[in-house]
């Protein structure tokens, strides 16, 4: 009876299958958007800017002074690139300083690197959009940003002081010309990253062989919190730290980013909620007399009930496969060619640290709660007409 009375106006019923299927799209469709969106910016953060662990000595970055350097450094190093997990384990001297030039300054975070092995570990030579990597034939050379180099009117070929204290804690400068330009998909983490080689940047800074930071890429992220605590307690003088301690801010909007989707989603099912319930309350008003004929041959009232939540239910669920279907076949499309959001500005996806192309993940772990929420908006849908079909009595309802 439930399924017939649905049919009793075809058109309606269409629309209103219809309004949930594109609703839960719409819904579906935004989980999938932050999801990619998040799943990029952490992969960015891993393979591109912190890697999934660092180490360094306990104290080096409360102050960042330069004679904070990892106790056994190159002992650890070697260790470290023997173990299995470890994909990459990569070096780095790091001094904090003002970069000066004619036109201006600013302070930046210098990292002292040995080139071949940051071009893995941070894709640094992918980054660069103008002039060339370092050349073993040439001394004084530094990589800066776009962001850094707009800022201070920088090019390629441009001269540079750099200066800091050494690891006495006397100031030292040098000289350098910029060699390569880079732009990466955190305009921040540019303005304010300067990179030179490990071996010039250890002389000034009075070090010899060690260095500040290793990074560390492992071969499957789910080794790293296993990792870390194995590692913290063979190497106790040391600090390590994951990408979500080092980038506390990413960890944070993956979390909230989640809970914002679901507030979207549910404001887009509201909203479903009141059409179901205009078109559930025409169709109970419709079928007044009948429902007070029913009422009248001893029909419970239960039944009534129920008969009401069964159309409601039906209205909502056929539509629902159409809205799952639809939009999983349309994230697949996207999330195999990518979704281009440049038309909204390179510039402001890059000052959050996102990439302008993303690629949209279907919420196959969310499914459930998507299943949940369309439940619960069906039975908040029925309520009132329910309980205005019950409210009806007999002999009323036959005189309209």
């Amino acid at each position: 009876m439930a399924w017939r009375n649905i049919w009793r106006n075809k058109t309606r019923s269409i629309v209103i299958m219809l309004s949930i299927a594109i609703g839960l799209f719409s819904g579906i469709a935004i989980l999938a958007l932050y999801a990619g969106m998040m799943n990029s910016r952490v992969r960015t953060v891993i393979d591109v800017e912190v890697g999934h662990l660092q180490i360094h000595h306990p104290e080096f970055k409360k102050d960042y002074k330069p004679e904070y350097t990892i106790h056994d450094g190159l002992k650890m190093l070697k260790s470290l690139t023997s173990m299995p997990e470890v994909k990459l384990a990569v070096p780095r001297s790091i001094a904090t300083g003002m970069l000066s030039t004619p036109g201006g300054s600013s302070g930046v975070q210098i990292n002292g690197i040995i080139p071949a092995q940051e071009y893995l570990v941070s894709k640094l030579r992918d980054k660069i959009i103008a002039g060339n990597i370092f050349s073993p034939a040439k001394r004084n050379q530094i990589i800066i940003g776009k962001k850094l180099a707009d800022k201070l009117k920088l090019n390629i070929g441009s001269k540079l002081v750099l200066t800091f204290t050494d690891s006495s804690d006397e100031i030292v400068s040098g000289a350098f010309r910029v060699s390569a330009i880079y732009q990466s998909n955190n305009a921040p983490l540019d303005e304010v990253n300067v990179y030179i080689t490990m071996k010039e940047i250890n002389s000034m800074l009075k070090i010899g062989d060690e260095f500040h930071e290793i990074v560390l890429i492992l071969k499957q992220d789910d080794y790293m919190d296993t990792f870390q605590s194995r590692l913290s307690k063979r190497f106790i003088n040391s600090k390590i730290e994951t990408w979500r301690e080092i980038s506390p801010e990413t960890n944070l909007l993956v979390k909230t980013t989640d809970q914002y989707s679901y507030i979207i989603m549910v404001i887009v099912m509201l909203a479903l909620a009141f059409g179901i319930i205009n078109t559930m309350l025409m169709a109970i008003l419709e079928r007044t007399k009948e429902i007070g004929m029913m009422l009248a041959l001893g029909t419970n009232r239960i039944r009534i009930f129920f008969l009401v939540l069964l159309e409601t239910f039906m209205l909502t669920f056929v539509g629902t496969p159409v809205g799952i279907l639809s939009s999983w076949a349309i994230i697949s499309y996207f999330n195999k060619k990518g979704l281009d959001l440049s038309g909204m500005g390179n510039e402001m996806m890059n000052s959050f640290g996102f990439d302008s192309m993303i690629y949209p993940e279907f919420p196959v772990d969310k499914i459930l709660n998507v299943f949940l929420i369309v439940f619960l908006t069906a039975l908040f849908s029925c309520l009132f007409p329910a309980l205005k079909a019950l409210s009806l009595q007999p002999v009323e309802a036959l005189r309209r």
